[in-house]
């Protein structure tokens, strides 16, 4: 079961849970991928309410995305369970590319409503999100205290691209 939100009633509790990992997901093709995400924010543009995620060019997430052109924000509500913290531990180190992470971490998925990227049970805070725009963020022009985020010859030496996405849905996942 579903209850509907206003995004902007939790965007509060969004904001919070980020520095500590949320989930997006993405989906083509019939493969679901998760990716811990500690970026990104939550408000309105173009008259409409916005989420903005930032994913590496070099991700899995990204090629999904890329493809699609959807992907779905998943934060928890509430206390953080055991299987949601060990979610986010397995979902930001490892790849899509070569395991099945939902099944993993042992999530389980729920239909999203608009888009193709499923909802998760774990992470019941749901924002269903079509990308309106995107745009890759030039690391030469990434300066100061910012730029050791983007270390030469590493995972982190890949820009990332910022998508803006439509909230077309949210809601609380609830049992």
């Amino acid at each position: 079961m579903k209850r509907e939100i206003n995004p902007f009633d939790y965007a509060g509790d969004i904001m919070k849970a980020l520095p500590r990992g949320i989930l997006l997901t993405s989906e083509a093709e019939d493969c679901v991928n998760a990716m811990t995400i500690g970026w990104g924010t939550i408000g309105i543009e173009w008259n409409v309410p916005i989420f903005v995620a930032y994913v590496r060019t070099s991700r899995f997430t990204y090629e999904l995305i890329e493809r699609t052109g959807e992907f779905t924000i998943c934060a928890p509500h509430g206390e953080l369970s055991q299987t949601a913290a060990k979610a986010l531990a397995l979902c930001g180190t490892k790849s899509g590319r070569d395991m099945d992470k939902i099944a993993k971490a042992g999530l389980h998925l729920v239909e999203p409503e608009i888009v193709r990227p499923p909802a998760i049970k774990e992470f019941p805070l749901t924002l269903e999100c079509r990308v309106v725009f995107s745009q890759l963020q030039p690391i030469k022009e990434i300066t100061g205290k910012f730029s050791k985020f983007y270390m030469p010859n590493t995972a982190h030496s890949e820009p990332h691209v910022a998508y803006y996405g439509e909230i077309l849905k949210a809601y609380i996942v609830e049992d």
